[in-house]
């Protein structure tokens, strides 16, 4: 809602990493849910990014408690991207997920959520603070360990980068069927691809598309989105 009325936003530092980033020209899908045609929107584009958003995944979608009143949700998100996610996974559209999309991804594939990481014993506060200037919400918050022989410890080159925090939910339970490819240092899940997945299927729960161009490894990460929505865009026309 932007008073007095219902508008279909997407962040301009998303569509910017797409274009700099990957290499491609973004479109917006507007969430309209059910009322969508899934199939037809994934028939015209050669690439699916979920971003993320100041909302929530209702979380009747993956058996969660009720949200903590003042909770932000989006249900006609949930119906739009849920369905997207699916179908992209079927039909082989490369798929790459942020933040919320990572918990898209993760409840779609059959994992559950924590609502409020910092309210869970073990971990850290992984939420920006709202009073703080972007580039301090934005800014490097704490580590990632990237497993070895995984497909982001090949594009970083190194085991360890520090990535930014700016989520208050992550993975409760990871779902089957996908492999870890990044940890924070206090175990909570920041990075996972599926496996045998027909296209790129990668998800992270940071925020690469934060001034793409300053940040190599976030580069090498949208490069790799970009080259494989190239390939598909290439076979589709065989």
């Amino acid at each position: 809602m932007v008073d007095p009325h219902y508008y279909h936003l997407a962040g301009e530092k998303y569509l910017t990493a797409v274009r700099d980033g990957a290499g491609a020209l973004p479109f917006v899908i507007p969430a309209l849910g059910d009322s969508l045609d899934a199939d037809l929107i994934l028939s015209r584009v050669d690439g699916l990014m979920l971003t993320g958003s100041a909302s929530n995944i209702e979380p009747h979608h993956y058996g969660g408690e009720p949200s903590q009143p003042g909770t932000l949700h989006d249900p006609r998100r949930d119906e739009t991207t849920l369905r997207l996610i699916e179908r992209a996974l079927e039909i082989g559209v490369p798929l790459f997920a942020i933040c919320r999309g990572f918990q898209e991804l993760n409840v779609v594939l059959g994992g559950s959520l924590h609502q409020l990481i910092h309210e869970q014993p073990g971990y850290h506060v992984h939420k920006e603070n709202p009073d703080d200037p972007l580039d301090v919400q934005y800014a490097p918050s704490h580590d990632v360990h990237l497993v070895e022989g995984g497909f982001l410890h090949a594009l970083a080159g190194k085991n360890t980068v520090a990535v930014n925090s700016v989520h208050s939910q992550g993975a409760a339970r990871l779902a089957t069927g996908v492999t870890v490819e990044a940890v924070a240092d206090d175990g909570l899940v920041e990075g996972f691809r599926v496996d045998g997945a027909k296209g790129f299927a990668l998800a992270v729960q940071w925020h690469p598309e934060w001034k793409v161009a300053e940040d190599e490894f976030s580069m090498q990460i949208f490069k790799s989105f970009g080259d494989a929505c190239r390939e598909y865009a290439c076979n589709k026309k065989v």
